[in-house]
């Protein structure tokens, strides 16, 4: 119970070490805090300290003179390596997420987020004007999907389809990958003008660009491109309420007018009671920071059918999947 009382203690160890990049150093081998210190731009002995509590769980480990080496767990943070999460360990610790989890009280009390009352307005408001503060979302975003498209794209198998709309895909790198599994298709890329001003480099890097056309707007006022083959919602709706995560599919199913097409949901599927699982940490994100819910699969489907949608697949549980409709 002390250990879990006191893990926010252990989660800012976890941060400050990957913010200075401790786990890339050691990569090559261990060393000696003097040495490990001079290359982190950190101070000998506070390195020492931290290093010394975070081996005590595990991450690292100090030697019999005094050097510290990777773990299993620390080779997590490592930021070169495909399985790296040292990304979501630096937005954890975030202004974005550390401020809204001061003030988890006001959303325990209130069942709202406390995003509106730490920063003075949505979330998303906050990271349109804050430029720094959404380029770091983005590029986390980003990042964290990164690891889990082989998966997502086997699922989707995209070679099936000739069009599709990625709805708030950000800069447009699953789109890119889509398209790169399906040579001759095209995709519209629909999202938030700020965001979408920054795809373009992404989609020339991935050679897709000629195939792409880009689509600014807003998913609760804007009708989405009609009559694609297939639609992509790759972890947007936790983000929303019910109600809002309704209005969003409607959009999509509003589009669809064909049995054949398709929309495909990433997001997380809950598990059952009493059993590990990362999405129930993640609804917790959704309630403080976000104002949306991470759902179990009876909910899923209640939402698709108010929808006017059905869902094919019988996904799995406690981790992120894909989610495959149809229109009815």
């Amino acid at each position: 119970m002390l250990l879990l009382a006191g893990g926010i203690r252990l989660a800012w160890v976890v941060y400050a070490l990957s913010e200075v990049g401790v786990a890339d150093r050691l990569a090559a081998g261990p060393l000696p805090v003097a040495e490990l210190a001079e290359l982190t731009g950190t101070h000998a002995d506070a390195l020492r300290r931290l290093l010394r509590a975070a081996a005590s769980v595990g991450v690292f480990v100090e030697d019999d003179e005094g050097r510290f080496a990777l773990t299993p767990l620390a080779e997590g943070l490592r930021s070169d390596t495909p399985e790296s999460i040292r990304m979501l360990v630096r937005y954890n610790g975030a202004p974005t997420v550390s401020g809204p989890y001061q003030e988890i009280l006001h959303s325990l009390r209130t069942g709202e987020p406390s995003c509106q009352k730490v920063f003075g307005m949505p979330l998303w408001d906050y990271l349109d004007v804050n430029q720094e503060a959404g380029a770091f979302f983005d590029e986390t975003m980003t990042s964290m999907s990164a690891r889990l498209v082989p998966t997502h794209l086997a699922d989707i198998r995209p070679e099936r389809f000739t069009s599709f709309v990625d709805v708030g895909g950000g800069h447009g790198a699953f789109l890119a990958e889509l398209l790169r599994r399906a040579p001759g298709a095209t995709g519209v890329l629909f999202e938030r003008p700020k965001v979408i001003s920054g795809a373009a480099p992404v989609l020339e890097g991935m050679e897709v660009l000629d195939r792409v056309t880009t689509a600014p707007g807003d998913f609760f006022a804007d009708p989405l491109p009609a009559d694609a083959d297939a639609y992509v919602l790759r972890a947007v709706l936790h983000n929303w309420s019910d109600d809002d995560a309704l209005a969003i599919l409607r959009r999509v199913r509003a589009a669809m007018n064909r049995p054949d097409q398709r929309l495909f949901v990433l997001e997380q599927v809950m598990g059952p009671p009493n059993v590990w699982d990362h999405a129930k940490f993640l609804d917790v994100d959704m309630l403080v920071i976000f104002g949306g819910v991470e759902r179990t699969l009876p909910h899923w489907r209640r939402l698709f059918d108010r929808a006017g949608l059905e869902l094919l697949t019988q996904p799995a549980t406690g981790r992120w999947t894909v989610l495959e409709c149809r229109p009815r």
